[in-house]
């Protein structure tokens, strides 16, 4: 399978009688209500003329709450039943998780290493926001949004290293000429041919900022309205805010930096972002039948599932025996896999830490971003990285086939709630219960 797009023809699997594991839940924190007064305030620099950012009209707000409300929270895990398929179908669903999950809050969108220095910078794109990372020239590290001020063009692309950002709509190379051009710091310090414009302020003119932080090798965005230009944040205190008291049990399993990064790999998934996750989510429930060579190498028996306010966490014990030593190499004695609410996933095993970030493009798309981190003691071992990272792929490539069935299935008119594995898929629940908390209006 390509690592950029994802198209597959894959063999049916053979569904064995298995030993049902005896899992185990711990729940450690309660899920809180959500503080809304941000909602609706976002970009008051770029609202529309009703002041409200929102991409979903009021006619549409009926619809999308009484989809909110097919799925019960309250229910307990036993009796209840999943979201219905239009969460992962419906257009104007979509854009009101964009609004209400993706552009509130922190989300991770790169690691340290990709700005270890001043001028050092990268993009991305979360939904409809364009933002580049950057540090300046005395190693401040900055976010904007990645729009000229002018006539919104981007004015970065791809990662790298600059001492300005020009907006290349306006340029002339042979005469020599800048487009409008921004500092690291955001600041406009340069604009072309604007003699007889009225009430231009240029320090008004800069790049619109976004806050930015950092906590072990991640980098996070926080893309609600306020943010300044030199705002300084507490980094203990985003994390919290992100991570809640799991900080602390990440960071003991070795969430750390560590690590040596070594390459990334995107997929490009045909389904909705959710059916990612809750793939993810299940328990292990669909490892013995759908990753053969992964289950030999898992003591499933061990399987446990441990729930925090915004992150759950999924282990495992290795198991060393016969034709899977080679995969327990890669693996180890344990396999730690954190969901971080709502999109983003680190796993731990053995020498190795790989995260997963899942970004939505549309009602039936997505994009993985996998990347890939090893012990630096190992990263001279060219044979071993490239059996870890095979393995690591055939794992990807059976999932990409399962999510692609499962969207498919759920536009069926036969298909519209399912129900829970309760002693398997609790952090599904969980993240379903999230969700629910935050897309209601």
């Amino acid at each position: 399978m390509a690592a950029t797009m994802v198209k597959l023809a894959f063999p049916h699997h053979f569904f064995p009688q298995i030993q049902e594991p005896n899992f185990r839940l711990i729940t450690k924190e309660p899920i809180k209500p959500t503080n809304r007064a941000h909602l609706g305030k976002h970009y008051s620099h770029c609202r529309s003329k009703n002041g409200n950012f929102s991409t979903i009209s009021e006619n549409n707000n009926g619809k999308i709450r009484s989809l909110i409300e097919e799925f019960n929270p309250e229910i307990p895990i036993e009796e209840a039943f999943t979201p219905p398929s239009s969460w992962y179908t419906d257009p104007d669903f979509y854009s009101h998780e964009l609004d209400h999950i993706f552009y509130t809050g922190w989300h991770p969108v790169g690691y340290t290493d990709q700005i270890k220095e001043p001028r050092d910078f990268f993009t991305g794109r979360l939904g409809s926001i364009e933002y580049v990372v950057c540090r300046d020239e005395e190693g401040e590290l900055h976010a904007f949004h990645n729009v000229c001020r002018h006539h919104a063009s981007l004015v970065a692309s791809g990662t790298g290293k600059s001492s300005c950002f020009v907006c290349p709509y306006h340029v002339s190379s042979r005469q020599k000429i800048k487009g409008w051009t921004y500092g690291l710091d955001g600041k406009l310090v340069k604009a072309t041919r604007i003699t007889g414009i009225k009430n231009f302020k240029a320090n008004e003119m800069g790049l619109v900022p976004i806050r930015v932080a950092t906590w072990g090798p991640f980098v996070l965005v926080n893309f609600e309205d306020g943010a300044t230009p030199n705002e300084i944040l507490d980094n203990k205190s985003v994390s919290h805010e992100w991570l809640g008291s799991a900080a602390e049990i990440l960071s003991a399993n070795g969430i750390d930096s560590s690590l040596d990064y070594v390459c990334r790999r995107v997929y490009t998934l045909e389904c909705n972002w959710k059916v990612f996750c809750d793939n993810y989510l299940d328990g292990g429930y669909h490892v013995p039948y759908a990753h053969k060579g992964l289950a030999s190498s898992l003591k499933l028996g061990s399987y446990s599932t441990e729930m925090y306010e915004k992150v759950s966490i999924q282990s495992c014990g290795g198991n060393k025996t016969g034709d899977s030593e080679e995969e327990f190499d890669r693996l180890g004695s344990k396999a730690f896999y954190a969901f971080v609410y709502p999109n983003f996933m680190i796993n731990r095993y053995g020498p190795w830490m790989d995260t997963n970030l899942v970004l939505p493009l549309g009602p039936k798309k997505c994009q993985v971003i996998f990347d890939y981190f090893l012990d630096a003691s190992l990263t001279d071992n060219v044979a071993f990285i490239g059996k870890c990272l095979e393995d690591s792929e055939r794992v990807q490539v059976e999932d990409a086939f399962l999510c692609k069935s499962v969207q498919e299935g759920l536009e069926s008119p036969a298909y519209n709630m399912g129900r829970y594995s309760p002693n398997v898929e609790m952090a599904m629940h969980h993240f379903h219960c999230l969700l629910h908390r935050n897309l209601t209006i």
